[in-house]
């Protein structure tokens, strides 16, 4: 049998794409960010502002583009279960 040769840069780079790519890494399901702002029943801004991040980030998330990762996907899963949450902080 004959031995291939690793290319562990090659195999790195392509692990980082497949990540980026939302293929592989550990996932933590989020409800939808536009459901979750909606049952605050607050604007993009107010919400945006509340989560301390840009208007054009939560529009990225909302639509799909981006998906929110550490605090931010933490502060939506608590506002996904007490949507009054975040106005608490206000």
């Amino acid at each position: 049998m004959a031995s291939r040769k690793r290319d562990i840069g090659k195999e790195i780079l392509e692990g980082i794409r497949e990540i980026k790519r939302g293929e592989r890494g550990r996932v933590t399901k989020v409800p939808s960010v536009s459901s979750i702002r909606e049952q605050t029943g607050l604007s993009q801004a107010v919400f945006a502002r509340l989560l301390g991040v840009s208007v054009r980030t939560l529009q990225e998330w909302e639509q799909g583009r981006r998906a929110p990762s550490g605090a931010a996907r933490t502060l939506l899963l608590v506002a996904a279960k007490n949507p009054h949450a975040l106005l608490d902080v206000e």
